[in-house]
């Protein structure tokens, strides 16, 4: 099995190093990552500036590839120029931070995921419930399984799965649950601040509304130290409300001759 690994959090990044130290016992893994961090940036793709990839090295030896764009470039330009050909699983992570409820729309880390998915590649985006993680080992080892699983078993096409693992050791982990999508979101505040020549500026900071309450539900299994596997997909079509949008009355087709 061979495994392209990207995240968002860059190359340098303790998260990524850990799921590749983690796959490799499983997997040929090949990393192509962001050459600096891209926290946030949704399914951004770099259009109008050019792309630069180097080799990256860590206690000198050969890590991977840095990309001076986003997580979705770096799939994008791992199937496409680096690998040459698709491999059979994509994996976004180890992400520092949570990726559950309205996350997962801004994260770069699901993006890089959905990126694969888009192209048709099985993946996973896993991230860690803590910005200074301090226990990985569940989430390599969740990595590895669900790898596995995909190997046996497949995914639909487009769709992806979106792993949560809170930052406990091994024995702390309560249990793993497959979940929605939570509802949960950002009250988000610019606080207004000055810099050191008295210039105003603004700093993005907020509270994290929780409203989920359901087991089934990504960031309430998180909250109880479970993990949360979620299987989501880039179709944002709401099917419920299609009949009702019929009868406004506004859909009209010209009659062909």
């Amino acid at each position: 099995m061979k495994i392209l690994i990207s995240n968002d959090d860059g190359i340098d990044s303790i998260g990524i190093h850990k799921l590749k130290d983690a796959l490799e016992k499983i997997a040929e893994v090949v990393v192509v990552a962001p050459r600096t961090e891209q926290s946030a940036v949704g399914h951004a793709i770099t259009m109008k500036n050019p792309l630069r990839v180097t080799e990256y090295f860590k206690d000198g030896k050969f890590f991977g590839y840095a990309v001076d764009g986003t997580p979705a470039d770096c799939v994008k330009m791992g199937i496409r120029n680096i690998l040459k050909e698709s491999p059979d699983l994509v994996v976004s992570g180890i992400n520092h931070g949570s990726n559950t409820a309205i996350n997962i729309i801004y994260s770069g880390t699901v993006s890089a995921a959905r990126e694969a998915a888009i192209m048709d590649v099985p993946a996973i985006a896993i991230s860690i419930t803590s910005h200074t993680p301090g226990h990985f080992e569940e989430a390599g080892r969740i990595a590895c399984e669900l790898a596995l699983e995909i190997e046996k078993h497949g995914l639909p096409n487009g769709t992806l799965l979106n792993v949560n693992v809170p930052d406990l050791a091994s024995e702390e982990i309560e249990g793993v649950y497959i979940t929605k999508q939570g509802k949960s979101k950002w009250d988000d505040i610019y606080e207004e601040r000055i810099d050191p020549y008295g210039k105003k500026y603004f700093w993005l900071t907020g509270n994290l509304m929780e409203s989920d309450i359901n087991p089934d539900i990504d960031q309430y299994a998180i909250k109880n130290n479970c993990i949360s596997i979620t299987p989501i997909h880039f179709d944002l079509t709401d099917y419920a409300l299609l009949p009702s949008l019929k009868k406004w009355g506004v859909e009209r087709v010209k009659e062909k001759i």
